[in-house]
């Protein structure tokens, strides 16, 4: 019986992983709840299929199109959101019977909800419900007789909303971001295996590169959880002290596992030069140098270490390598003052100091957590690493929760123009293809131009849309002709699809495009109009609603991929610029504010342009020289912005009254990696210009002197971390300028 436990405790820790706080779970539960109580209430209201249908698709729209934080005002939208869809349903069934009306008012209502997207969250959802509801009554064909039925089913669907989201199914913020907290614990563990693993490998493993592998991949899957972190802080903690503490703590924590990946990777393979834990510059095979010999003699120890953070991260395979944990984690925070180093090469030191700084983010993330734990048989170093997180966590300000800093809004008359250019084209285009189904063009023009602000991101999104419809339209043949005219199959696969729909949204468009279509073969077959001519129709509609999508961005003001790749280079360079300068200024002596919230908006900026790059880093773009110099682009900001979030982190930990940043070559070094920020910036701006040149300085110190006392062995480390992560951020800078062409010059 324990044995069974364990599995499915196993089982819950890796599906709580792969969805961090169970996010799309819960999303994915909460629309088909609400589409089951809908229709278990009209069922016994004995409402025809018809009418069935359109209360499980409001009940559908009226749940997942809600994303607002606070319960208060998702209540309010809900209760906005009713007349809305009462008069829609009513407008849609009068003009049902009048084709050309009821197409002229469709993209009028389409071009009013894009447009008045710019009113905020609430509008945005209005609108979603005024395109959703009107589609449904085209899809289904209704009419001014059924409205008393429709309008009963749009009034059971949102109560069955409102019933599962507030009380159902009600997730209180504390139980969300307690979950995220296990979650990065569980992704934060996998970080730790792989990076045993390759250290127990070694570099001449067969299997070595296949190792570094799975450890980026793992910490690319961290770095998300932290995302997802930070992004529910406003409603997932009870204050915004904790919430500032919280995303503090997760980052140092975050940061502190990537650097001693990399400081492992740079250890085992000298000639590397690993920079950041991402596939674009990471080497592992290097020609070259080989591992130190006194490293060699130091790695059981090593692996040891590891092992002994590892358990402390949380369950998993591995036990206790010593007697006493607390000495352990005692010995790991000493390695943070030189106390206790092996004898081996600076390099190796640096790894144990790495651990020693991850154990301390660790204590960080636990006091935050669960409050203050017993300190018992501390250490010096253990007791002073307790009383400065103490001391960091209740000097945070009430206003330092960091607000999500994503892409500037692109213009919303112009979206609203090309989507309602494109739907207009799609509709006649779809009636002289199918005068029964041409809304499904309509549909999916509408869809490719949610998210995206671009014709590359537009191209992408349909062909991912085409893949999962054609797969889709298979599946749902496939599924009816084995049902046949069974009604209760089809509505419980049809509930399984829109599970499946909402759960794989964040992950994959393809497969929610799958899920899609398959629901709509069920949804065909309770209609009993389900043919396989029916569903190549439905292929052809959105080939056609794809290309009416594309026609429109094209010819109504447009935005070219690379305009919108240049914004969003542009966002990454000054947030990079923004988070390196205030992290000097605080080296310096001056008040740099939380370096924190400025390194995570540089990561949400960095996030935002990898995205928008898919159309130019996807295997299909046939300008192989573009391909590869986005991903040259996007490696060496990858690389610049982990330097400067482990060099903000750097600036954290440095003790009030030392100041590492006053040196006079360290001041003019910074003011010409500010210069060459700028200039980047401008020449991202403004394409095309000339006589821009960046500068080279004879070089980043190796060495510099710490101010006010005796430096103790951390500060001196500080300082070399410090001068390492800014020397590489500067060769970043560099590599960025020679990838767009710019000449660098020597300075004099």
């Amino acid at each position: 019986m324990q044995r069974v436990r364990a599995r499915l405790a196993d089982a819950y820790d890796r599906f709580l992983a792969s969805d961090p706080g169970l996010l799309r779970m819960l999303s994915a539960l909460s629309t088909i709840c609400a589409v089951l109580l809908t229709l278990g209430v009209m069922a016994a209201l004995d409402a025809p299929v018809p009418i069935l249908v359109t209360g499980a698709l409001t009940a559908m729209v009226s749940t997942a199109a809600v994303t607002e934080p606070r319960p208060c005002d998702q209540a309010l939208t809900l209760a906005t959101g009713v007349p809305v869809a009462l008069a829609v349903m009513a407008v849609g069934s009068a003009l049902a019977p009048n084709r050309v009306a009821a197409d002229v008012v469709f993209v009028l209502l389409i071009f009013a909800a894009i447009y008045i997207r710019r009113l905020g969250p609430r509008a945005t959802t209005l609108g979603v419900f005024a395109f959703q509801l009107f589609f449904v009554t085209q899809f289904v064909e209704t009419r001014v007789e059924q409205l008393p039925q429709l309008f009963l089913a749009v009034l059971v669907a949102f109560g069955s909303s409102a019933l599962v989201r507030f009380a159902l199914l009600r997730s209180p913020p504390g139980r969300t971001l307690a979950r995220l907290r296990r979650a990065f614990g569980l992704r934060l563990a996998p970080v730790l295996d792989a990076l045993i693993h390759v250290a127990e490998g070694g570099p001449e493993a067969p299997r070595a590169e296949r190792a570094v592998g799975d450890l980026l991949r793992h910490t690319a899957r961290l770095h998300t959880a932290a995302m997802m972190i930070q992004n529910q802080l406003g409603t997932g903690t009870p204050g915004e002290r904790t919430a500032s503490a919280i995303q503090r703590r997760v980052a140092e924590a975050e940061t502190a596992a990537e650097r001693l990946a990399v400081l492992v990777l740079r250890v085992l393979w000298p000639g590397a030069d690993v920079d950041t834990l991402t596939p674009h510059p990471t080497q592992v095979r290097p020609a070259g140098s080989a591992i130190d010999t006194r490293d060699t003699a130091t790695l059981p120890v090593l692996i040891s270490e590891l092992r002994t953070l590892r358990v402390a991260i949380g369950p998993g395979p591995l036990r206790p390598t010593g007697p006493d944990p607390t000495e352990a984690h005692n010995r790991l925070l000493g390695y943070r003052g030189d106390e206790g180093l092996p004898d081996a090469s600076p390099a190796m030191q640096d790894v144990f100091r790495s651990a020693g700084d991850l154990t301390r983010a660790l204590l960080g993330l636990r006091l935050v957590v669960d409050g203050q734990t017993p300190a018992v048989q501390d250490t010096p170093e253990a007791t002073r690493s307790r009383a400065e997180l103490e001391a960091e966590d209740s000097g945070l300000a009430k206003d330092a929760v960091p607000k999500r800093q994503g892409p500037r809004v692109r213009p919303t008359t112009r979206t609203a123009l090309q989507v309602a250019t494109g739907s207009a084209l799609a509709i006649v285009g779809g009636e002289l293809v199918s005068p029964q189904r041409w809304y499904w063009a309509v549909f999916t023009c509408w869809v490719v131009f949610i998210g995206t602000a671009s014709t590359g991101e537009i191209l992408v999104r349909g062909y991912r849309r085409l893949l999962g419809t054609v797969a889709g339209v298979v599946a749902g043949l496939a599924l009816a002709a084995l049902m046949g005219d069974a009604p209760a199959p089809a509505f419980a696969l049809a509930g399984l699809s829109v599970f499946g729909m909402y759960y794989t949204i964040a992950v994959s468009y393809t497969l929610m495009s799958f899920f899609v279509t398959t629901m709509i073969g069920m949804l065909y077959t309770l209609l009993h109009t389900l043919t396989p001519g029916v569903l190549v129709v439905r292929i052809e509609e959105t080939a056609l609603g794809i290309a009416c999508g594309l026609i429109a961005a094209l010819l109504v003001l447009p935005v070219r991929t690379r305009e919108r790749t240049d914004q969003l280079l542009r966002d990454v360079l000054e947030r990079l610029r923004a988070a390196l300068s205030q992290s000097l200024a605080q080296l310096g002596g001056e008040s740099g504010g939380d370096l924190l919230d400025p390194a995570r908006a540089l990561d949400s900026a960095l996030d935002s342009l990898r995205l928008s790059v898919q159309p130019l880093t996807t295997p299909m773009n046939p300008l192989r020289f573009r391909r590869r110099t986005a991903l040259s682009v996007l490696g060496l900001l990858e690389t610049a912005a982990f330097h400067t979030r482990s060099l903000a982190a750097t600036a954290e930990l440095l003790p009030t009254g030392r100041h590492i940043g006053a040196d006079p070559r360290l001041v003019n070094e910074a003011r010409r990696i500010d210069h060459n920020l700028t200039i980047l910036i401008n020449q991202v701006a403004v394409r095309g210009a000339h006589d821009i040149t960046l500068v080279r300085g004879p070089g980043i110190p190796t060495e510099l002197g710490v101010s006010e006392g005796a430096a103790r062995a951390e500060d001196i480390n500080a300082t070399r971390r410090v001068l390492r992560h800014l020397r590489r951020v500067d060769e970043s800078i560099q590599g960025l300028a020679r990838t767009l062409h710019l000449p660098v010059r020597q300075d004099p």
